[in-house]
């Protein structure tokens, strides 16, 4: 299969579960809304360092949000039920609590799994808090300084993918960084979706475990090194020089699949030789997309 002449291999990216919350951020205005996301999604581009993962899905209309503000839907993810509460109670407290104008919703109300984050904050308000229950969900106001802080109290959890992967294999840096930075911009603001590293990208693509030093869990993926090639069993034809990443989370596999689907058609551009994806042969995780079964 080629697409504008670019090879897509026949092959898989392995992705797995993880657990995954949506919070609704607003504000007085959208650059407030997103001052907060991009605040409470900092450092959270691998559980492999960060043990979680996060990203802004998408940029909200006053009419998809509760309070009818501008605001920010951003998704979160961990590798277990006990660490996404942890993780959320922590980073919205001093992210979105401390951020001026905004107020935080949960973005998955359909969810069994309940996470008790506004509940947890709202000791905050030091006895002064007060709460409401509106159709059924309890809301609590926290004053501040400003005026008040706004948060439901719980926030649904759900089973996520996180890992869906492709690696763009181009003949330079500037062919590579060009494909990427398209198959960002296709993949950008799509629903159920966050490419969580910085820009979307990911240029130290790893492997699990390491060949030399025992007690690390992830090392640099040397068979796709272009400056290894004469030192180890390498992937890369000789034509190739450069090699980006394109990680994507989601909601569920369906959401997974749609973006790349989106991303990859973007990426075939001129100086891309291949597409193809990470996997383990299937012993990482439970979720395998194929690509060309993807792009049909």
């Amino acid at each position: 299969m080629k697409i504008n002449g670019v090879a897509i291999e026949d092959t898989f990216a392995e992705a797995f579960t993880m657990r995954v919350a949506r919070l609704l951020i607003t504000g007085r205005t959208l650059g407030w809304a997103r001052e907060a996301a991009v605040k409470l999604t900092g450092f959270a581009t691998s559980v492999i360092g960060c043990k979680c993962e996060a990203g802004i899905e998408r940029e909200l209309r006053d009419d998809e949000t509760p309070d009818g503000r501008p605001g920010v839907s951003v998704l979160f993810l961990t590798m277990d039920k006990a660490s996404l509460p942890e993780q959320l109670i922590v980073r919205v407290g001093q992210t979105v609590l401390t951020c001026p104008t905004t107020a935080c919703f949960d973005g998955l109300p359909e969810a069994p799994d309940r996470l008790p984050v506004g509940k947890a904050l709202r000791v905050f308000g030091d006895g002064f808090q007060a709460s409401k229950v509106i159709g059924g969900k309890r809301y609590w106001r926290l004053p501040v300084m400003e005026g008040e802080f706004l948060i439901e109290e719980t926030f649904g959890m759900l089973k996520g993918v996180g890992g869906g992967n492709f690696l763009i294999l181009a003949r330079d840096a500037d062919a590579a960084l060009a494909s990427a930075e398209a198959a960002v911009a296709a993949m950008t603001g799509l629903p159920g979706v966050i490419l969580p590293f910085p820009g979307g990208v990911v240029r130290s693509g790893s492997k699990v475990g390491s060949q030399r030093y025992k007690n690390l869990i992830a090392t640099t993926n040397d068979a796709f090194a272009p400056t290894l090639k004469a030192v180890t069993q390498s992937q890369l034809p000789e034509v190739v020089n450069s090699v980006l990443e394109i990680v994507l989370d989601g909601t569920d596999g369906p959401s997974i699949e749609a973006a790349m689907r989106a991303g990859i058609r973007a990426a075939c551009r001129p100086g891309v030789q291949t597409i193809t994806a990470g996997n383990y042969g299937g012993r990482l995780g439970p979720h395998h997309f194929y690509l060309r079964k993807i792009l049909g």
